[in-house]
């Protein structure tokens, strides 16, 4: 089934961010808000202690099967803020990496964010998703 969420592209915006600049979906649209994904594994540990790569990875992994569970995909989500504790603008970079090949074309409007610290140890990613699907 397609995605109901319209990726909204502003050409009086530049066009050098990696993301559409806005997204609807349709006024039958079911939201999911998502938790904030954590690179923690099964038991609760964290995966890929100081890797921002790895953490990323096992956070979009983390997401989608939050959006499975909740009868969506990554291509239903409308919006996402990536949550990288570092003030490096390199590791930033490194995480957005990841997270735009994740999805791919499906370029979602997108926040990242530098921030002091996240809420597990050794927690170095996190990203928060908001998806729209209609059933």
């Amino acid at each position: 089934m397609p995605s109901a969420v319209q990726l909204i592209r502003a050409s009086t915006l530049s066009d050098v961010a990696e993301y559409a600049y806005a997204a609807t979906a349709p006024k039958d649209a079911r939201l999911v808000f998502l938790a904030g994904a954590c690179p923690l594994d099964d038991d609760g540990s964290t995966i890929a202690v100081g890797d921002y790569v790895g953490q990323a990875a096992a956070c979009i992994e983390t997401m989608t099967r939050a959006l499975a569970a909740a009868g969506a995909t990554i291509d239903d989500v409308i919006s996402t803020r990536v949550l990288v504790a570092s003030s490096r603008r390199d590791d930033l970079g490194a995480v957005w990496q990841v997270v735009r090949d994740a999805f791919g074309a499906h370029d979602v409007p997108s926040t990242l964010l530098g921030v002091t610290v996240l809420g597990w140890e050794h927690q170095l990613v996190e990203i928060e998703a908001i998806a729209a699907v209609v059933d």
